[in-house]
């Protein structure tokens, strides 16, 4: 995906104070999509602004510790020791230096160096100058950081990700998927559609993008998926939305739906629904025909779910908040009743890191174990209402065995009248998806 152009001259500074706010947002403990959202609605920009801003505030985000690495190499305070403030406005100022090709270095220099004076930095703008003209120098001589020895460790730096990931990506993939899963996660993600076979075809809406000169491709292995290749503008603009033709959807989360193998008719059980793209999926892979129950545990996110499936015309499913784990007790009437049943479970996302930049931050070995005993619980709790015969997929968005084979396996053994018919890991490519696991599993037919 192409890099930005520079932001308009009336709002570049606007532009990098507002990448800054979101910067510090994010330190704070705000999550990077809800910063930028909050901070781009307070703000009117452009829309080559707003590109702007995206890609400067979740660049500088993603590649936190490679720009620490570098204030390291140049500061006389380590970048841990640096005032908060101080050190993000520095890093919004060396991500334009290395990393954006189109700004110019003396806009990304005088910018950053008016930022501090306008933002209670003013005695240390004379240091930041310095730095960034330090990091230039640097850079336009070729120069760059030195890497650790271990392998892990040089690839944490080198793709800026915490030292307790580098060595997992070795230890459950091996080096050579290691760098590649390891430059996935810093690539901006494609946008990915899929069409609602409902209403549309790829073809069809193949020539109603290129009547608006948006340029799309066919998704390998998603018949009905296609990828954006320029994406610009409001997305609920673009030709087919409101008549609900397609809906946004990455290529990986494309491929857990037709795993259930759904039939017209049949009785579905989407257990963490929300935001409701693969229950979606699911009514159009039945024709709309059938029963289908999407739970999830927050009435507001139930209301996407809801707005979505009107929007693609998917009559077939009915919203229920409630906790998927407690189904059994509630609904004692839904023993047995489902023919699939689709978990999606909570995990710790690490297979979405391109998406979700500050996960990276975030996600902690501690906060995965937590979650390991969440999984359990909610398939323990789904076992009864799961039809004689019937499937059940358990899927995430993440690359941790823990949570995904050894999860899986380790349930089984308690269940020895389930049967894993298939399992499969995909890690995050740099040509476009993200990591996911799905195991698929049956129940016994009725005697």
């Amino acid at each position: 995906m192409a890099q930005p152009a520079e932001p308009s001259s009336r709002d570049a500074l606007l532009s990098r104070r507002v990448a800054w706010d979101v910067l510090e947002a994010v330190a704070a403990g705000a999550y990077a999509d809800v910063a930028l959202e909050r901070a781009l609605r307070r703000r009117s920009l452009a829309p080559v602004d707003r590109g702007f801003v995206t890609e400067l505030s979740y660049g500088a985000i993603r590649w936190r510790q490679w720009l620490d690495g570098w204030l390291d190499r140049l500061g006389k305070v380590p970048a841990c020791k640096q005032p908060p403030r101080l050190r993000w406005l520095l890093h919004i100022g060396l991500y334009q230096l290395l990393r954006m090709e189109r700004i110019p270095a003396s806009a990304a220099v005088n910018t950053t160096v008016e930022l501090a004076k306008q933002g209670k930095l003013a005695r240390l703008a004379p240091v930041v100058n310095g730095l960034l003209r330090s990091a230039l120098r640097a850079h336009e001589a070729g120069e760059g950081l030195a890497l650790p020895e271990e392998p892990a460790a040089a690839l944490a730096q080198q793709h800026s990700l915490p030292l307790w990931i580098s060595r997992g990506l070795f230890q459950w993939c091996g080096s050579e998927q290691a760098e590649r899963v390891a430059r996935a996660f810093n690539q901006v993600p494609p946008l990915d559609l899929r069409v609602n076979r409902l209403r549309s075809t790829p073809d069809q809406a193949t020539a109603l993008f290129a009547e608006r000169s948006i340029a799309t491709a066919p998704i390998s292995g998603c018949p009905h998926g296609l990828q954006v290749l320029e994406p610009s503008g409001d997305l609920r603009q673009w030709p087919g939305f409101s008549e609900g033709y397609w809906c946004v959807q990455d290529r990986a989360a494309q491929w857990v739906a037709p795993l259930l193998d759904p039939r017209p008719g049949q009785r579905v059980l989407d257990a963490c629904a929300a935001p409701g793209g693969k229950a979606t999926h699911l009514a159009e892979l039945m024709g709309d025909e059938g029963e289908i129950w999407a739970v999830d545990r927050s009435p507001g996110r139930l209301q996407r779910v809801a707005a979505n499936a009107a929007r693609l015309g998917c009559s077939s499913i009915h919203a229920l908040a409630s906790d998927a784990s407690q189904l059994g007790q509630e609904r004692p009437e839904w023993r047995n009743r489902f023919d699939r049943i689709l978990v999606d479970a909570p995990c710790s996302g690490l297979g979405t890191l391109a998406r979700h930049p500050d996960a990276r931050w975030r996600v902690t070995e501690a906060s995965v174990a937590e979650l390991l005993k969440l999984q359990i619980v909610l398939l323990d709790g789904l076992r009864s209402l799961l039809a004689p015969g019937g499937r059940l997929v358990y899927a995430t968005c993440t690359i941790h065995p823990s949570e995904n084979t050894e999860q899986v396996h380790g349930w089984l053994q308690a269940h020895p009248d389930l049967v894993l018919e298939s399992e499969q890991q995909r890690w995050p490519d740099p040509i476009g998806g993200d990591g996911f696991y799905a195991a698929v599993i049956t129940a016994p037919a009725a005697a």
